[in-house]
């Protein structure tokens, strides 16, 4: 093809292409990557087919959605003056296109069209613009799908299959001559419909009624039902042909009339501009920088509070996968928060790999041994670590407590709460953010509709869950940034620009002084309560958890001591001395003499009474103590028996005995076989080795510059083999090569010629058929031929390969440069 010719398919456009470009459509539309096309052919035939074209259009913005839906019904091929009309209208129209949108549509349409031609669905030179056929198919107007932007069909279109003598009568009632040809009849038609001046001289004529039926109709849907008597003013518009039948009970407006009724616009609305985002507030960067670290650091101090209430493992796994409505209740009671927030840090945790499940039979979550690696990073790092997965995850909080499309509840961790758009979603918001001068809080409303212009298609779908999916998103995303502290006070922060722009290392050193240093100490009070100021080194916060409950939050945590709690340290191994020891080394108060009462009371009634398995047994060396118990009426339900006037046996498992006996008043001690008490530490529960959930992708990965190189080199070649001219057999020979087909000779003939072909340097075109019994062709210039195999340079793959003789099926040379 010369290079001043013309295209006459998709194929030949791209033919033409460089590599830079037939790389850029790759990148644009990763999806005809897989696999990687034989030729330039099969490229563009990919390249056309339904679900391909239906991705391209998805990630079209609205203004290069509107150009494609005006190419649709535009002629085929269409000029670019002609797609330009159609955009901006003829000027003749009452005021409402203002000339300042049709300077824009003006300057963007270059633009749009460049990216229609890029993503192959827009392909020939300026004079002849062709929309693929299954985009027009797609955007192009039917009673079952009308047009997107509301036009009906031709008029040919309209009246094919019309009686002749019914196209007579409407062109006599519409002042035209007369034709027996509906050929003619038709053009006819449609040259007045496309006339101006002529089409407002019939207007003129028109009822008022009957332009009020025009004016419901001309921006669609074009299609109305009539009765089998329509009313004067319907009569008078299907007599001349403005109004065509589609069935006996359904008429049309055919698309010229309708592009005269709007002034030759396509679109109401064209919006060749996206959009601004507008400033709902401006604050003080630095208090915005402040509020946010002060929200990661509530994240952070959630998010490890979650941990440990899931320490010694954590709630059960439905059958169906996920969390229980209860679960999920108690988690946010014990975070004190709500549920739909309980929903995000649970989801949160699980995506950045610190909870999963264990994998026993009776299968729970729990924290993971990558949670405590987690916990010894600094705040900053693990504040990083939290953002940088949340951005990746396409696991969806917000949906928990919804349904999925049978109508079953989403739960949190369950298996349906995957959506592949939430990260493209949470970074595009976070870039809008990001564009915006530091300190400067976005309005939603102009957020969103930013959102639905740059993805018009997947903005304006319903979704499964009932509404645009992709809004819900970014409202979800809005409200998650927050409480993850990626903004503060609804402004993006300095150390999430870093985080999205320079990667962790930075965002971590911005973040850092914002944070407050972890305290060495304690305000102990003699109301048995102690003060944490601010936020606790990690060994003393775990053992405060442990000795002490927390009563409130806030800038400052209370914990207060109590019977149970102070058992609860013992029981997990400590002494009276440790503790008194513990809280004299971390109190800036004297310790409150209440409090070393509190210790030493409970730590002298502890381990007085002992608990073991027979089904359950109690242990006293007091027999009175027995007594009393056996006398309680609260014991009934253990139905207790004395076995030895030390030793009662009761028909209950020692976890329930405990509980009941605590319950009771008492401070009983685990007992393992051998009479050794048994000590619970916390945080002895963690899931074997689980890595985080893997994102689930929106399609094909965009491919890297290495893998576009080499496909590109690879459609090149194989299209060089499918396109390469071949020298017709000599008279007499057995192999043919037919176009299309795989060059077929013997196999001395295939040896000889590979033969010359190795002594000359020259190269020569195959068939093979490798081991799976795919057949290819290729171009090679074969270097050596020994042994039945043939080592030569494969111009198709771009590198030296081995082939056996048996496989390939014929060999034929390349015509000289004459011959082509």
């Amino acid at each position: 093809m010369g290079t001043t010719t013309p295209p006459r398919t998709l194929a030949e456009a791209l033919r033409a292409r460089g590599d830079e470009s037939l790389a850029g459509l790759l990148r644009a539309r990763p999806d005809l990557l897989n696999p990687v096309p034989n030729d330039i052919t099969q490229l563009a035939t990919r390249a056309g087919t339904r679900a391909s074209v239906v991705r391209a259009l998805e990630h079209l913005d609205r203004f290069a959605l509107q150009t494609a839906e005006a190419l649709a019904v535009a002629p085929d091929p269409a000029p670019y003056d002609t797609l330009l009309s159609l955009l901006t209208g003829d000027g003749l129209d009452d005021g409402e296109q203002r000339d300042d949108v049709g300077a824009a549509i003006t300057a963007a349409l270059p633009g749009a069209l460049a990216t229609l031609r890029e993503q192959a669905l827009v392909w020939g030179e300026d004079d002849r613009l062709r929309l693929v056929r299954t985009a027009r198919e797609l955007l192009a107007p039917s009673p079952q799908h009308p047009s997107p932007t509301g036009l009906g069909p031709t008029v040919a279109e309209a009246t094919a299959g019309m009686s002749p003598g019914r196209l007579q009568e409407i062109l006599v009632a519409a002042g035209l001559p007369a034709t027996h040809d509906p050929v003619s009849a038709v053009a006819a038609l449609s040259a007045l419909f496309t006339d101006r001046t002529r089409m407002a001289e019939l207007l003129d004529t028109a009822p008022v009624e009957a332009l009020s039926v025009l004016d419901r109709l001309v921006w669609g849907p074009p299609y109305g039902e009539v009765t089998p008597n329509p009313t004067p003013p319907v009569k008078w518009l299907r007599d001349r042909g403005l109004l065509l039948p589609v069935s006996t009970r359904t008429v049309v407006l055919p698309r010229e009339a309708a592009l005269h009724l709007r002034a030759g616009r396509a679109h109401r609305v064209p919006e060749p501009v996206p959009p601004a985002v507008a400033a709902a507030a401006e604050r003080d960067p630095q208090a915005v920088d402040r509020a946010a670290a002060g929200q990661a650091f509530t994240a952070l101090s959630t998010i490890e509070e979650l941990l440990k209430l899931w320490d010694g493992g954590g709630p059960a796994i439905l059958r169906a996968g996920g969390l229980s409505v209860r679960e999920l209740k108690r988690a946010a009671t014990a975070l004190d928060v709500s549920e739909p927030i309980a929903a995000f840090w649970i989801e949160l945790a699980y995506g950045a790999g610190l909870l999963a499940s264990d994998g026993e039979s009776d299968e729970r979550y729990a924290p993971t041994p990558a949670s405590d690696e987690w916990l010894d990073l600094s705040a900053e790092d693990r504040w990083t670590h939290l953002a940088t997965a949340w951005l990746a995850a396409t696991r969806t909080p917000g949906l928990v407590g919804g349904q999925d499309a049978k109508g079953r509840a989403l739960s949190a961790l369950g298996p349906e709460l995957d959506r592949s758009a939430a990260p493209d979603v949470r970074r595009r918001v976070l870039t809008l953010f990001a564009e915006l001068p530091p300190g400067t809080a976005p309005e939603a409303e102009t957020l969103l509709r930013r959102l639905r212009w740059e993805r018009p298609l997947r903005g304006s779908a319903p979704t499964a869950e009932g509404s645009d999916l992709r809004s819900r998103l970014a409202l979800w995303t809005l409200n998650e940034a927050e409480l993850l502290g990626i903004t503060g006070r609804g402004a993006l922060s300095a150390q999430a620009r870093a985080l999205l722009d320079e990667g962790e290392e930075t965002a971590a050193a911005l973040l850092s002084p914002l944070l407050p240093e972890p305290l060495d100490h304690v305000l102990l009070q003699a109301d048995l309560t102690a003060v944490a100021p601010g936020p606790l080194e990690r060994p003393l916060a775990d053992m405060l958890s442990v000795l002490a409950d927390v009563e409130s939050k806030g800038g400052a945590t209370v914990y207060r001591f109590t019977p149970g709690s102070v058992r609860r340290a013992l029981d997990a191994g400590q002494a009276a001395s440790d503790l008194h020891a513990f809280l004299a080394a971390h109190s800036r108060t004297p310790v409150p003499q209440p409090l070393s009462y509190l210790i030493d009371d409970v730590a002298r009634r502890h381990g007085h009474l002992r608990i073991g398995a027979a089904a359950a047994y109690v242990r006293c060396d007091d027999e009175a103590v027995l007594n009393e118990i056996l006398a309680d009426r609260r014991s009934t339900g253990l139905r207790l028996r004395r076995l030895a006037p030390t030793v009662l046996a009761a028909q209950t498992d020692p976890g329930s005995l405990l509980e009941a006996l605590r319950d009771m008043g008492y401070a009983p001690a685990a007992e393992s076989a051998e009479g050794d008490v048994l000590i619970t530490r916390a945080g002895a529960r963690r899931t074997p080795p689980r890595t985080p959930p893997v994102p689930v992708p929106e399609g094909p990965p965009t491919p890297d510059d290495t893998l576009l190189g080499a496909a590109v080199r690879a459609i090149r070649a194989g299209d060089t083999a499918a396109t390469v001219a071949r020298k017709e057999p000599q008279e007499g020979a057995t192999g043919s090569t037919p176009s299309g087909t795989l060059p077929r000779t013997t196999p001395a003939e295939t040896l000889a010629t590979v033969q010359a072909a190795a002594m000359t340097g020259s190269t020569v075109w195959i068939g093979y058929v490798n081991a799976d019994g795919a057949a290819s062709q290729r171009v090679i210039a074969p270097v050596r031929v020994e042994g039945g195999f043939v080592t030569a340079y494969d111009h198709t793959a771009d590198e030296v390969r081995t082939y056996p003789l048996h496989r390939i099926t014929g060999v034929a040379e390349l015509a000289e440069e004459g011959e082509r």
